[in-house]
């Protein structure tokens, strides 16, 4: 089965808080059928035969023209473009505007088990607004073990074995002023094909565990500034239990990514051994992040200038060396 929600998903979503009321009108049979697409189809060519461009899995919208055009069709007409219309296997019909056409709408919806639902928006607002409560609700996620931080701006996936340290570290991270999104269980959302928003889920969300602390609220004991519901994740850090012996990198040269929901994050291995500061370490490479995603590349403009040494170095060894051919040819002469 394809991923999607149901049409009594989306009534039971509560679409109102963001201005989007829905009402639904008949078809109450067919609540179980599934949106599999966010976006809408508004094709008036299939109320005049061309019933090929209904996609299933899309939520077909009827604006005022649609409604306007199945009132003047006879009775017959009208129950054939009906049928064939919702034999096509679209989740539902949304009526704008507050357009509910006429009675017989109703009564072949019902009919056909295709919920008939009704907005008082206008139909590009109705459209938008769908479109958002879908993309939301049909997004690829998935639910990692990790810790997500705000680190000056930029979200922070923090990673590592269970007790290797990630809640102690971002405990830390926020006693130095940075912003907890989600500790343990970090929900991840990939969102426009380009990004990834990781936020927390509702039954942890501002808490925290600690080893020997126990779970703590971290909006209660550091204030609303300190935590925040979303973060889009831009960084991850890897932290390692120190192996003696193991070849860490050491220049930075090369860039390493972590791969998550199909898109590839910039990723830093931290190696944990004692003495070492990781919240410190975690927030430099924050701050190395942010700079090179502005074209500054610290190690690479270190190696270039090495190069350039070493360049320099051998075109005055080459000069000198031609210099004492000359001057040995000289004294031969």
């Amino acid at each position: 089965m394809p991923p999607g929600v149901s049409v009594g998903h989306l009534l039971q979503s509560r679409p109102e808080p963001i201005g989007f009321k829905l009402d639904l009108i008949a078809g109450g049979g067919g609540l179980n059928r599934r949106i599999t697409s966010p976006h809408a189809q508004k094709t008036g060519l299939a109320l005049v035969g061309f019933h090929e461009y209904l996609h299933a899995g899309r939520v077909l919208v009827f604006g005022q023209s649609e409604v306007r055009y199945l009132e003047s069709l006879a009775s017959a007409d009208f129950q054939r473009t009906m049928r064939l219309t919702f034999a096509r296997d679209i989740p539902c019909l949304l009526l704008t505007a507050g357009f509910q056409g006429p009675p017989e709408l109703a009564v072949e919806a019902e009919r056909a088990a295709v919920p008939l639902l009704l907005t008082p928006l206008p139909t590009p607002t109705a459209i938008a607004k769908l479109t958002s409560i879908l993309e939301d609700s049909l997004v690829e996620r998935s639910v990692i073990h990790a810790v997500l931080m705000d680190i000056l701006g930029l979200g922070v996936l923090i990673l590592g074995d269970s007790g290797i340290g990630k809640s102690e570290c971002a405990l830390d991270l926020i006693v130095r002023g940075h912003r907890l999104v989600a500790d343990d269980a970090v929900e991840v959302r990939r969102r426009a094909e380009t990004f990834l928003i990781g936020t927390c889920p509702d039954l942890t969300r501002h808490h925290m565990e600690v080893r020997g602390l126990g779970v703590i609220n971290i909006h209660d004991l550091f204030g609303i500034a300190a935590t925040r519901t979303s973060k889009r994740i831009e960084l991850v850090v890897q932290l390692e239990r120190w192996e003696p012996g193991h070849d860490y990198d050491r220049l930075g040269l090369g860039d390493v990514y972590y791969e998550l929901l199909g898109l590839r994050i910039p990723l830093v291995r931290m190696p944990v051994a004692p003495g070492r500061n990781l919240a410190i370490l975690v927030e430099v490479a924050a701050r190395n992040q942010l700079l090179r995603a502005r074209g500054h590349h610290a190690a690479r403009k270190v190696a270039d200038r090495i190069d350039q040494h070493i360049s320099q170095a051998a075109d005055k060894s080459a000069e000198e060396t031609d210099i004492d051919d000359d001057v040995e040819a000289g004294d031969n002469v």
